[in-house]
């Protein structure tokens, strides 16, 4: 998301570079191309025209701080605006209520609802450990309440069944007296779905809302829509009374026009937003987060909560300790540090969350994959345990047996074990006080740096 806003606004600020001041002249070319790269990411019109008078009456005049560049400044006005625009900080859902708390889903058909109901089941089971109860109240689309029966069990959450010969009212109030009477701590309802917003639909919704007074009431929006995204949500809330948005299929979407206009047009905050097909791709939608993204800087602070959840700290302290004691770095060890990779999003998700990658072209980045990883799993899963642990004894006939196990070419095999044999080379440097060593020996070199 937002790769064609980040390689627009990568460069902008060179042409910044040697003024003490910013001025309305030297930031007017700037200015220009904010309005630009924001009107080609399907940003709204009024909103663009919003943004960049905010930022040019912030920029024009502002000091620059002798040890920033005044591009600097002008990257921190535009991060503090967008981040504004957004809604300046995370929008948690308010669960605090007599349980069990429920919450509402609303959308057009094909938005991705009903994935959505049970991505949010899962990182209310896993991240705030509470019992959840899903119900599909879509009696209309063929397979929707299968659907949902399908996704609640791959993600570990409690499915109320549910009828196609039912009224939808009648199927969400047993839902919630079995919500009660199980003592859940949150209910999620999944209703139906037009393909446009129509009359019937809305008064039905209307009807399903007075029935279960919902603490929540989501709208789920396909974030490839872009600014219509955020005239559809509010056509609902005019209606409905929203208290949120779930951007879904953000990670499909280069521009990102959907997200920084769906606040300013409905007043709504985006909650969470969708970036994958997978049922652990649902994060809560961080605004400075995504200002730091679109102008480059990463989301170094979600990649340390993902590595924090997803990381298995038993192993990294074992191969931590290991290093240390120079006991060497054999291929299950980098076997490991391969699945941790993949167990925190894979590249691509590890690349959107650090800083300078947004500058990277597509063409770049496409070269960059997930399956090359698979494959150097595939080499190894395929070399005996004695090869794994003495990657030496790997010779000629050894590496043919394993290129034709894996799959692979034996110059595949070859280019893994120099790829071990760097990382090993690289980890000694860090055993048996190494890392002492190399930072004694750079003492005196860098400014500031204690014994």
């Amino acid at each position: 998301m937002f790769e064609n806003l980040s390689q627009r606004l990568g460069g902008l600020f060179d042409g910044l570079r040697g003024q003490g001041r910013l001025t309305e002249d030297n930031i007017k070319d700037a200015l220009r191309e904010v309005r630009m790269a924001l009107l080609e990411a399907d940003v709204a019109l009024p909103v663009v025209r919003d943004f960049v008078n905010q930022v040019k009456e912030r920029a024009v005049g502002a000091e620059v701080i002798k040890s920033l560049k005044p591009g600097q400044v002008f990257i921190k006005i535009v991060s503090d605006e967008l981040t504004a625009l957004m809604g300046a900080e995370n929008s948690a859902l308010n669960l605090a209520a007599q349980p069990p708390a429920v919450v509402l889903m609303a959308g057009l058909q094909g938005a991705g609802k009903t994935t959505t109901v049970g991505k949010l089941g899962r990182l209310l089971r896993t991240r705030e450990h509470k019992k959840v109860l899903v119900v599909s109240a879509d009696v209309y689309r063929p397979a929707a309440i299968k659907q949902l029966e399908t996704v609640a069990g791959q993600v570990g959450v409690d499915f109320f069944p549910s009828d196609a010969g039912q009224k939808p009212l009648d199927i969400v109030q047993a839902a919630l007296k079995q919500a009660r009477v199980g003592f859940y701590d949150v209910l999620i309802v999944d209703t139906a779905g037009r393909l446009h917003v129509d009359a019937e639909m809305m008064d039905e919704v209307r009807q399903l809302h007075a029935a279960l007074n919902p603490v929540e009431t989501l709208f789920v929006v396909d974030a490839m829509t872009g600014q219509d995204a955020a005239n559809i949500a509010k056509a609902f809330n005019e209606v409905l009374p929203l208290t949120g948005v779930v951007l879904t299929k953000a990670d499909g979407d280069a521009r990102g026009g959907a997200a920084l206009s769906v606040r300013a047009i409905t007043g709504k905050p985006i909650k969470f937003i969708g970036m994958g097909e997978k049922l652990d791709a649902l994060e809560p939608f961080h605004p400075d987060r995504i200002a730091s993204r679109i102008l480059g800087m990463g989301d170094v602070v979600s990649l340390v909560e993902e590595a924090q959840r997803n990381l298995d700290t038993s192993k990294a302290q074992a191969l931590a300790e290991k290093v240390r004691a120079g006991k060497g770095f054999t291929l299950v060890d980098m076997r490991d540090q391969f699945q941790q990779m993949l167990n925190m999003g894979g590249i691509g998700g590890l690349m959107d969350k650090l800083p300078g990658m947004g500058k990277l072209t597509a063409d770049a980045k496409a070269n960059i994959e997930d399956r090359d990883v698979h494959r150097m799993i595939a080499i190894i899963n395929s070399m005996t345990i004695q090869e794994r642990l003495h990657p030496e004894l790997i010779k000629g006939s050894r590496k043919r047996r394993i290129a034709l196990g894996s799959g692979m070419q034996v110059h595949d095999v070859n280019r893994l074990l120099k790829q071990h044999r760097d990382m090993s080379d690289m980890m000694k440097k860090f055993s048996g006080g190494g890392m002492k060593k190399m930072m004694r020996a750079l003492k005196g070199r860098i400014p500031g740096m204690p014994m």
